[in-house]
Order: C-alpha cells, then structure tokens, then sequence
C-alpha cells in the first residue's frame, strides 16, 4: 500500500520538462532539450577596452526560452541548466584556464529586485559556482541609478541610459581576477559600463561572459 500511494504522488507532483513537456525524466530540462543547445564560436565576441568579452550561445531558440524562463517567469530551477550550458563552454576557453575568478552577475537596481524578487543572474552565479569552485562576489558592484530597459535602445542611448550606473563597493575588493557574467550581449554597453567602474576602482584583471548574444 505504501509504494502504491509513493508511485501515485510521484506521478501526481512529477515534474515536466519546461521545453517539450515530457516527464519521463522528471526534471525541468531533459537532456534531450539541453543537447539541442548549441555553442557559438570559442573566440571573443567582441573586445572592449582590452577586455575579451565571451558569449556561449546565440539567442534562439531553446537557449532563448532558457533565459527567459529563469528571468521573466520565476522558472528558478532553469538556472541550474543556464549555468551548466555556460561551464561547459567556458571549459573550452583557453583565456579561461588555471584562473581563480570570482563570479560578478550584473547587478539589478533595488527597485527591479522589489518587482521581480530576485536576481536572476545571481542564481545563475550560485550554480555557476558549484560547478567550477569559483566564488560569487555580489557586493563589490552596485546598481545606483535605475536604467530604462534597454532592448528598445540603441548603443548610443545605452551609453547614455548607463552612464553612472554603477557604483563600487571597495570593502569588497580582493584582488582576484574578476569574471563579469549577464544572460544577454547585444551592444555590450552594460559590461563596458562594468569595466569601466571597475578599473576606476583599481580592479586590473577583468573578463567578461554572456550566455548568449543575438548576432
């Protein structure tokens, strides 16, 4: 009776894959669904400012429903894959190697965490840490000016909607080297942005890494 009434809640609360549905594996990804995710190239995406900035994927696709599931729609267990799909790419960079980061997410203005609840980036950081050791760093950079979305903007007005937006927070300097990490890269205004801040602070070693990019 009592493995009988086990099966029966475990089919009841079995969870579905948020991108085909099934729930054989009962997991919000199944490797089916995550294989389809797809590297983009192993080289920088672009270089600002001396700083290589990486993105793992493109913006299509399954990727696109991962990023927006974890950031729009409180699908929280999703940060798991995002993270996993970043590690397995950053593996393959060499620039990467034998380098003890500490783990920065772009930071959201207190007023965004208030709507949303919670940061989405820092969830991918906290998965992102268990996988490669590395440790998260989410007071050394602040958001003090709350910015216009910025999908409707083009570069320009994106320098211009960020300027200032950051803010350094030095008691928590360490010297180590720092790795900037955001869902999406388009223009690349937030991380030069970041960069900026940061070196003005007296951080030297800084690399940047996206998720995807939509080009």
């Amino acid at each position: 009776m009592k493995n009988l009434f086990e099966s029966l809640l475990d089919l009841i609360y079995r969870k579905r894959c948020y991108f085909c549905g099934s729930s054989k594996y009962s997991v919000k990804m199944c490797h089916k669904c995550f294989d389809k995710l797809e590297f983009s190239s192993f080289l920088p995406n672009r270089i600002i400012d001396g700083v290589n900035i990486f993105c793992a994927g493109t913006y299509n696709k399954e990727l696109q429903k991962l990023i927006r599931g974890v950031k729009y729609h409180k699908q929280k267990e999703l940060a798991y894959y995002q993270a996993k799909f970043m590690y397995e790419y950053f593996t393959k960079i060499e620039q990467f190697k034998n380098k003890d980061f500490e783990l920065i997410p772009v930071p959201l203005h207190q007023n965004r965490i208030k709507k949303r609840k919670y940061n989405h980036m820092e969830l991918v950081c906290e998965e992102f840490s268990k996988l490669s050791g590395f440790s998260c760093n989410f007071g050394l950079i602040k958001r003090i000016k709350d910015t216009k979305p910025q999908y409707k903007l083009n570069r320009k007005e994106r320098m211009i909607n960020l300027h200032e937006a950051f803010e350094v927070d030095k008691e928590f300097l360490t010297g180590k080297d720092v790795l900037l990490m955001d869902d999406i890269c388009t223009t690349g205004a937030t991380f030069e942005e970041m960069i900026n801040t940061l070196k003005s602070a007296g951080v030297k070693s800084i690399s940047c890494f996206a998720t995807a990019t939509p080009i």
